[in-house]
């Protein structure tokens, strides 16, 4: 009989439940236009972070510490961060702040470790290095000078499917637009 592994159970399960979590603030907000073009506006941020993040990355080839990876990382988390919070201004709902919360504090510690092991595992020496100089999370001023002087590559950016957290972004916002139109 396999063994069962909570941590993978877990891995895999972040995104069908950051899925669940968006069909619950959906439900739950009471958006204003205020608020919506609020969280609009962070939303943003929150997108180009990640965009600029999968255009330096090379998944499992290289270890990636060009462009926003000089500043923490895990970019592409820190994008999600800031995208949690575009939802909790634009939804105002004290429990969508609760969904959010919940959902980083329970995920997002167990994803980063296995993130790290991995790269520690591809990587050993670089990453070692890279960990010593470089934020876990939220980002230093001074940026790591990076051995490798990789570009923003948009092949890497399709390649990663970094398309689809654009397109899932602009149909919430759109549907949350919806939901103000007819409040």
């Amino acid at each position: 009989m396999p063994k069962y592994n909570f941590k993978k159970t877990i891995y895999k399960w972040r995104v069908r439940a950051g899925f669940i979590g968006i069909i619950l603030a959906v439900i739950l907000a009471k958006p204003n236009s205020v608020f919506l073009l609020g969280g609009i506006g962070v939303c943003s941020l929150g997108l180009l972070l990640r965009t600029w993040a999968s255009g330096h990355l090379r998944k499992e080839k290289e270890l990636a510490i060009s462009g926003p990876y000089q500043y923490t990382r895990n970019p592409l988390y820190l994008g999600n961060l800031i995208i949690g919070i575009s939802i909790v201004i634009a939804s105002r709902s004290w429990w969508v702040l609760g969904i959010v919360i919940t959902y980083f504090l329970f995920f997002y510690p167990l994803v980063i470790r296995e993130e790290k092991e991995r790269m520690q595992k591809l990587f050993p020496k670089e990453y070692e290095t890279y960990k010593k100089k470089t934020p876990l999370l939220f980002p230093s001023r001074k940026p790591l000078s990076p051995s490798n002087k990789n570009k923003f590559s948009w092949q890497f950016y399709s390649k990663n499917k970094e398309w689809k957290a654009f397109l899932g972004a602009i149909l919430f916002w759109l549907i949350l637009i919806g939901k103000a139109a007819f409040l």
